[in-house]
This record gives C-alpha cells, sequence and structure tokens, in this order.
C-alpha cells in the first residue's frame, strides 16, 4: 500500500533545489506519492514528473505579515485534509511554521526540516534569535521528528534547547552526481574573461549571508598582488540580498569593474564552474552549504569561512578562514595559486570526502524515514 508524502515549502533557491534532488531521487521507491504545497516563488514546471499534485498557496510569502500568515495557515490546512496524507513534510523556518499550525490536530506523521536554523542568522539581533528559538521550541513539541542537514545542525538546535535529541535526525545534505553528466559548460570566451586569466569564483546569491561584500574586498586584495585575476560571482539578488546594485558599487569604487563578471541568476549555475580557478564560499552562517560538494567534485580547490557547518564539509579540501576576514581569504587564495602541490593536495582530498554527499543516500535515509 502506497504512503502520501505531503511536502510544503515557501522559500525558493536552495530549498527548492534540494526538494528537485531529493524527489528525483525518490522514484526508486514508487510506495510513495508526493505532493507538493509551495509559495508562488516556486518553479512548479521544475517538479513534473517528480510530485503526482502541485498545490501554490498564493498567501504564502518570505515576509511576515499576520494577515497573509494566517491566510496561509488556512489554505494549508485545506490542503492537508484534502489530500489526508500519511506524512506532513515542512522545508524551511516560514513553511515549518505555517505548515505545523495548519497540521494542528490532523492524524499524521509530521516531519520538520529547518535547511539551517533561523536563530544562526548572523544579522538577526538578540530580541529576533530569541523569538526563533521561541517559536521553534513552541512548534518543535507537535512535530514527530526533526531532519537536521549536518552534523552542526543537530549540534546547534541541542545547545539552543529546541528539543530532546531524540526526535532530531540526522540526514546530510547531497549532490546528484548525475547532473554533472548533463552539464553544458561556459567557456572563458563566451563570458568575456580573458583566457590567462586566474579566475577567482563563488555561486551563491547576492545576500548578507553569502557576504558578496566580504568577497569584493577580497577581489580588491587579490587584485593587488596577481595583476591576472578574474572575479565571477555566479547568482543574483533575489529579494532578501544586499542588492545587486550595491554589489556593483563596490566593484566600481574597488576600481574592479573590467575584472569581475555577476551572472544574475542561472538556471544551471555548475554551467559556470568549469572556469573557476578556486572556489570561494565567505558565508556568515551556513547550514550545509551545497555548493562546497559541488566544487570538490568539479576539482576546484576550496577558500571558504569557518562559519557552522562549513568545517564539517569542507574536511581537508580546501583552506578556511574567519568570517568577515578578507585579508586571510586573499591570502588564502594567493597561497593556492602559488603553492601547486597544496592545490593538487586539496582537490584530491575532494575528490575522496565527496562521496560522503551523494544525494542517493539522503534519499535512502528519508525513504526509510517515511517508512
Amino acid at each position: 500500500m502506497s504512503k502520501r508524502i505531503l511536502h510544503i515549502a515557501e522559500a525558493p533557491g536552495g530549498v527548492e533545489r534540494y526538494l528537485v534532488t531529493l524527489l528525483t531521487k525518490l522514484r526508486k521507491y514508487p510506495e510513495f506519492e508526493h505532493i507538493l504545497v509551495c509559495s508562488p516563488a516556486f518553479d512548479s514546471s521544475k517538479f513534473n514528473g517528480l510530485v503526482n499534485n502541485i498545490e501554490v498557496i498564493d498567501s504564502m510569502q518570505n515576509a511576515i505579515s499576520f494577515s497573509n500568515d494566517a491566510k496561509a495557515v488556512r489554505a494549508v490546512r485545506k490542503v492537508i485534509k484534502k489530500y489526508q496524507p500519511d506524512v506532513v513534510y515542512c522545508h524551511s523556518s516560514k513553511a515549518g511554521a505555517i505548515g505545523r499550525m495548519a497540521d494542528a490536530g490532523i492524524k499524521n506523521r509530521l516531519l520538520y526540516n529547518a535547511h539551517g536554523w533561523s536563530f544562526n542568522m548572523k544579522t538577526a539581533g538578540g530580541k529576533k534569535i530569541k523569538m526563533y528559538e521561541m517559536i521553534e521550541k513552541a512548534l518543535a513539541l507537535t512535530t514527530d521528528k526533526i531532519v537536521c542537514i549536518s552534523e552542526y545542525e543537530k549540534k546547534s538546535a541541542l545547545e539552543h534547547g529546541i528539543c530532546k535529541e531524540e526526535k532530531l535526525v540526522v540526514i546530510n545534505n547531497g549532490i546528484d552526481f548525475d547532473e554533472f553528466t548533463h552539464l553544458a559548460p561556459k567557456t572563458r570566451k563566451e563570458l568575456g574573461i580573458p583566457e590567462n586569466a586566474f579566475v577567482v569564483g563563488t555561486i551563491g546569491r547576492l545576500s548578507a549571508q553569502k557576504a558578496p561584500d566580504v568577497f569584493v574586498r577580497t577581489a580588491a586584495e587579490i587584485k593587488k598582488k596577481l595583476p591576472r585575476a578574474f572575479f565571477v560571482i555566479v547568482g543574483d539578488d533575489i529579494g532578501d540580498g544586499m542588492g545587486r546594485g550595491e554589489t556593483q558599487e563596490q566593484i566600481r569604487l574597488a576600481g574592479l569593474e573590467n575584472d569581475f563578471l555577476i551572472t544574475g541568476w542561472v538556471d544551471d549555475p555548475l554551467d559556470y564552474l568549469g572556469v573557476f580557478d578556486t572556489a570561494m564560499l565567505l558565508s556568515r552562517w551556513e547550514g550545509f552549504g551545497l555548493v562546497l560538494p559541488e566544487y570538490m567534485y568539479m576539482e576546484k580547490p576550496i577558500v571558504a569561512t569557518k562559519a557552522d557547518a562549513i568545517p564539517y564539509v569542507v574536511g581537508e579540501a580546501g583552506l578556511l578562514v574567519d568570517i568577515d576576514d578578507h585579508t586571510a581569504a586573499s591570502e588564502a587564495v594567493l597561497r593556492l595559486y602559488r603553492d601547486k602541490e597544496l592545490t593538487s593536495r586539496m582537490i584530491q582530498n575532494g575528490r575522496e570526502r565527496v562521496r560522503l554527499f551523494d544525494v542517493q543516500r539522503t534519499a535512502d535515509e528519508h525513504a526509510a524515514l517515511f517508512s
């Protein structure tokens, strides 16, 4: 007899990509029927063939609004009653709050994945952090299992007293190795990058979390000592970021307009990885950092911050620096540029470590959780 799994998600970007990858691998298990409940920000076409039904909730939005959020709770509750799922699985903090409130008193198994705890956001003030903690603690009481995407996320939940340890299950994030067989790699020529450039790149949206401002300051330091350096940001501002205009102004003030490319939003960011010589992730907080194993798979040496789960994910596949330390970040890049033996060692370590992050294992562990 099949089981019906109803996924509730609001945040596009990483969560949307996570669900596409997870559901693709869960096709191995025909005993599960999947339904997606999502915000209008989701690209529903990406889920064709992956879910049996899609319900778009217009009132489900990222911004906090008592009126919209109340409407979203009512709408999601109506959908839950319509499909009568065996499992309700909420993804990210906003959808987690809406979905778990909507499911109150309805008989099913309730799961939640924060995809990075909101109380770990470095830009949140003390009062906001306490509010996020209170919400998570209260909603955890109604939740059967909380999925943590890394050991760090589990540790963080326990440190903040969100719930008892037995309610937490770690299912490491993962990447789909099959995706890399379908790439359409960009060339330096078509991107306007000099063939002899040493390219330092990062993949991530233009947001305070991903620290594009630190990346630009790092680029300015590197350029002083390595004139042939070129810099790439694969991503854009999706509405909650620092703003593309602000980042471009910082690039202009640093005199890097001719040595910098911001791609904007792209459907296949992995297509750009081939032009990188060194890959960076300078996040201020990070529940996992899915792009890191992607860097490893593509054999790129890594420079990343010591934020949250990043040291665990990177292991010996890269060099780690303190958050917001653009000087240390630039020195790490230059060290990799000068030391080819070190670079080769980082790449080899990445080849070995990336095997830990196969999304098929992620799907298999979810299937066991759903059963």
